[in-house]
């Protein structure tokens, strides 16, 4: 039986990436995010690619608007019968910000994309994984470095991504009982273009500013893929996969 799997934040860098290698293991795809052109360029890069797109379909979706995600996955259920897998990866990065300079606005938005929405994708797969047959499938959510340490300027990130491990840990607990595996990998200067910057040079706490180490996407997806290949009863709870000379482990 094929897999049903849906990757938010599909139409570019590591969603884009993630939902290409799941395609090419054989899995049906949902590829979601919130411009459907975008989604159809990334199913097409896919095509263009060599692989089979019969099995990728895009459904656009604003993660932070609970009605319409309920609306996604209601259409999963009813398109493919089940979901097996979600990677709750959408999220935005705002520009370096003292933390009385964020906008009412600027800071909503943030918690509303990184951390309501991936809670609103969260339960209504929990909904659909607890209520199939057969029971069961796993959530992975796209937590950070900044789920652990922050940069300078990033109170808002770095909040949402620190409640994404809140998630995960409880999640992980709550789905025992229903053999729903949840974990999180927590991703580190991959190069893309949210991160072009760090190769030029970004702030650092002592009030330098200095380039970053950053590692190749394909670090990112073959990890993901470790997580992903696990047999229903393994689960990687925390995964980190960060550029090797990056500045985090001492960061500060």
């Amino acid at each position: 039986m094929t897999q049903t799997a849906l990757v938010t934040g599909a139409g570019s860098g590591i969603g884009q990436a993630c939902a290409t290698a799941l395609l090419r293991e054989g899995w049906q795809v949902v590829f979601v995010g919130r411009r459907e052109h975008t989604l159809q360029a990334a199913i097409a890069a896919a095509g263009a690619a060599g692989l089979d797109t019969t099995k990728a379909t895009a459904l656009p979706c604003d993660v932070a608007n609970p009605a319409a995600v309920r609306r996604l996955f209601d259409t999963v259920a009813q398109r493919f019968g089940r979901l097996d897998l979600l990677f709750n990866n959408a999220g935005i990065m705002l520009p370096g910000t003292l933390p009385d300079a964020y906008s009412d606005e600027a800071w909503q938005q943030a918690v509303d994309i990184n951390l309501n929405g991936a809670f609103y994708c969260l339960s209504n797969a929990f909904r659909l994984m607890r209520t199939q047959q057969p029971m069961g499938g796993r959530i992975i959510n796209n937590g950070s470095i900044s789920a652990h340490a922050p940069r300078p300027g990033s109170m808002a990130y770095t909040a949402t991504k620190h409640a994404i491990t809140g998630l995960t840990k409880a999640a992980s607990l709550d789905g025992r009982a229903f053999d729903i595996a949840v974990g999180q990998i927590d991703i580190g200067n991959v190069a893309s273009d949210m991160t072009a910057r760090m190769a030029v040079g970004v702030p650092q706490p002592d009030g330098s500013v200095r380039p970053e180490a950053r590692m190749d996407l394909q670090s990112v997806v073959d990890t993901f893929l470790a997580m992903v290949r696990l047999p229903p009863t393994a689960n990687v709870l925390f995964m980190t996969v960060m550029a090797t000379k990056m500045p985090f482990v001492g960061r500060g």
